[in-house]
């Protein structure tokens, strides 16, 4: 079977336009999705729904009534799926192929909801508004064909991992879907703490925010373990071990981050009991 590419698929119809949904509109367009297979469906569309529905030329509509759907994408929250799945399962066919972005909505209730097992189950990120994101995903009764189609939507956002087992999802949502959060926020503690060495608000904001960036550049730019770049700056006995003796205590860094991670997955959970 020759290999596919995204001007060879749709319709594609993406019920959602919101931040991550548009972000992913446009890594779709820009990987050569052609703008006619592509149709946003969302009632209470913003200005940068309309703004890209003009500047692209996709369709932007209030319902996915009548639509023709090969792939229908949810990119809406979780305490709207259901109303919403039972909205578009009138367009929902053999010949349509689902995938969920939406944290905690299980398969089951996908496949339920809308008749059907040609469901995947996806766990993107905000850095995929720059094609930096990564996402996790499960498929239930979807072909190598499915998946290829699944792989090529999810792929204009980042890097995409398959899981075997749904569970893993709450654990991609916890870790890497909440995951940027856990960063803007080490970025506004370093830059408290910086005010507190004398730093001025927007001195210290800039400092923190710069180091955060050059430190994610360099992990990109560097494959080796994130442990090896930290011993690169670190000199034995200097400012950066004194630091890392608080950060790497019994009670620091570690112990924390794994009980938020915990939270967050215990909350996607949640989600999908509804």
């Amino acid at each position: 079977m020759a290999e596919q590419s995204l001007k060879d698929i749709g319709p594609v119809v993406l019920v959602g336009a919101g931040k991550m949904g548009l972000a992913m509109a446009r890594g779709w367009i820009a990987g050569g999705l052609p703008p006619d297979r592509l149709v946003l469906v969302d009632p209470f569309a913003g200005e940068p729904a309309q703004a890209f529905a003009q500047e692209t030329g996709a369709r932007l509509l209030k319902s996915a009534d009548g639509v023709l759907t090969h792939v229908l994408v949810l990119a809406v929250k979780p305490q709207n799926m259901i109303p919403v799945l039972q909205q578009v399962l009138p367009v929902v066919g053999k010949h349509t192929l689902v995938i969920s972005i939406a944290a905690g909505i299980s398969l089951h209730t996908l496949a339920a909801g809308l008749d059907t097992e040609r469901v995947v189950r996806a766990m993107p990120n905000t850095p995929a508004q720059l094609g930096k994101g990564i996402t996790g995903a499960v498929g239930l009764s979807v072909s190598e064909a499915d998946q290829e189609v699944a792989n090529l939507l999810l792929r204009a956002a980042g890097d995409v991992a398959w899981f075997e087992a749904e569970t893993m999802i709450d654990a991609v949502t916890a870790v890497s879907g909440s995951g940027p959060a856990y960063v803007f926020y080490m970025v506004e503690a370093l830059a408290v703490a910086a005010m507190r060495q004398g730093f001025d608000p927007a001195q210290a904001m800039h400092f923190a925010r710069q180091t955060i960036i050059g430190a994610a550049a360099l992990l990109e730019a560097d494959d080796a373990p994130a442990s090896q770049l930290r011993e690169n700056v670190t000199s034995p006995k200097g400012t950066t071990a004194a630091a890392l003796s608080v950060l790497m205590a019994a009670d620091g860094l570690e112990p924390l981050m794994e009980r938020a991670v915990r939270a967050a997955r215990h909350r996607s959970e949640e989600l999908g009991r509804g």
